[in-house]
């Protein structure tokens, strides 16, 4: 098919690279122009300072100093989850030795979530707290905490929560998944019953909403936002799209900033569940809406509009793509020439998330393939900031700087905010154009289910992806 399908694409005089990326429903074509304005985009107009300044008073009378030592007690609770677990296993006692495979195999991992286990192996190994052989691949030696050490450590999560802005149940919720762990690599039990017991938000709130780092976060993008709305003021409604809105953490102080701004706001989810929830959380919000969206299937496909949104607001959600590349290729379609992506997103791992959340990320049972990006056989989820910085910038966005930056307190919690201006004056082909000329070249199995232009691909693993390029 490859063969094929680079013969098609050099009839496209506009197409000069290209990347199939495979998709449970068919394959999603990624294709770039010939020409690219290299040209330095001029300074987009938003201040930054302003951003942060907002961003800073939403945690006003917080110690920020104190976040990183917190941010490590979650830490050292969920290794010692993680060690404790494998050794009520029996792994690595008496000096035996085992490589991921039998570890995974030795607690009865659901094939799912085996990603997982072996997470837990290299973090212990790169801790100090299991050796690990590089030339064999096996690990030893695990330094499993005994149960006065695990009590102890479990007893400062209360102290870590609540200095970091958690409310109390997120800190049950922690303290329950970890009593769990063993259940939940089986897929015994879910997480989902922990996280909204008797169908209540409170704790997925405290997750996304309540602490210090997502509301700063939340309330830097609502900043943003209300800056691009004074900006087109007089052009009618700010047209909004939320994408993966979930329990509304970031959608509630957003709506704040626009109080007096006429808008557009399309509040959507993949889960009926959240969108239930949020119709009665924001009921009587003017201009708001209410929609399902999957970012895993093409806008397009799912009643969009292209250039028929101003702004696109993604908090949390993205790195759920299963190519990222595609999804904001997507999403780039829907937004008008000028039009402004705003992400929140994590940019480094915590170990809490191993022992916790983590594992509502892992691909369904029967998801032939996860992440068909550069994370592709990788066993991550999160993208640096310089790696989404280059991926919107692929995709044909004008990247705004990462914030909080660098010199930040809040910097090492790894929640930033990440936007891009859609890119003008780029040459990509048109996607109608060239599904036309495939439709005409290639056999209908062959044929791409949705054809995407961006600036230029971002080559993946060649498990995950065929990449193609002419001179």
């Amino acid at each position: 098919m490859n063969q094929l399908l680079s013969a098609a694409l050099k009839t496209v005089p506009e197409a000069a690279a290209w990347q199939w990326v495979p998709g449970t429903s068919g394959g999603t074509l990624l294709v770039a122009g010939r020409q690219r304005d290299t040209r330095r985009a001029a300074p987009d107009p938003i201040p930054v300072d302003e951003v942060i300044a907002v961003g800073d008073a939403s945690v006003a009378g917080r110690d920020l100093t104190a976040l990183p030592r917190l941010t490590r007690l979650l830490d050292e609770v969920a290794l010692l989850a993680m060690a404790r677990t494998l050794d009520r296993a029996r792994l690595f006692r008496q000096g035996r030795e085992h490589d991921a495979a039998h570890a995974v195999e030795a607690l009865g991992t659901a094939p799912r979530h085996a990603w997982i286990v072996r997470r837990w192996l290299t973090t212990l190994a790169t801790e100090k707290r299991l050796g690990h052989d590089a030339r064999t691949g096996r690990y030893r030696d695990l330094v499993a905490p005994d149960r006065a050490e695990y009590a102890r450590a479990r007893r400062t999560l209360e102290e870590a929560c609540r200095g970091l802005g958690y409310p109390p149940s997120m800190t049950r919720f922690f303290l329950a998944a970890a009593d769990r762990l063993p259940a939940l690599l089986r897929d015994e039990t879910g997480l989902q019953g922990v996280l909204f017991p008797g169908g209540e938000t409170d704790t997925a709130e405290g997750n996304y909403r309540d602490n210090v780092p997502s509301r700063w976060a939340n309330h830097a993008a609502a900043a943003l936002v209300a800056r691009e709305a004074r900006a087109r003021r007089g052009a009618g409604p700010l047209r909004i799209l939320e994408v993966g809105a979930g329990v509304g953490g970031t959608t509630a102080p957003v709506l704040d900033a626009l109080t007096g701004t006429e808008t557009d706001y399309l509040f959507t989810d993949v889960s009926r569940f959240f969108l239930s929830s949020s119709r009665a959380a924001f009921a009587g919000r003017p201009g708001l809406r209410f929609a399902v969206l999957d970012i895993n299937v093409a806008p397009a496909d799912q009643g969009m509009t292209a250039g028929s949104r101003d702004v696109i607001l993604a908090a949390n959600v993205l790195h759920n793509a299963r190519h990222i590349g595609s999804a904001l290729a997507g999403l780039r379609e829907l937004l008008e020439p000028d039009g402004l992506l705003v992400l929140v997103e994590s940019c480094r791992e915590h170990y809490q998330a191993l022992t916790s959340m983590y594992l509502l990320m892992s691909p369904a049972a029967d998801e032939e393939r996860w992440f068909t990006d550069p994370r592709a056989g990788q066993d991550r989820v999160f993208l640096t900031a310089e790696e989404w910085t280059d991926q919107l910038d692929a995709a044909g966005f004008d990247p705004l700087p990462a914030l909080p930056g660098d010199g930040h307190p809040l910097a090492t919690a790894g929640q930033r905010v990440l936007a891009g201006r859609v890119r003008t004056g780029a040459h990509r082909p048109d996607p109608a154009r060239v599904s036309a000329v495939l439709a005409t070249r290639l056999p209908a199995a062959d044929r791409p289910v949705r054809v995407h232009a961006v600036d230029r691909p971002v080559p993946s693993p060649a498990t995950a992806t065929e990449i193609g390029a002419f001179r």
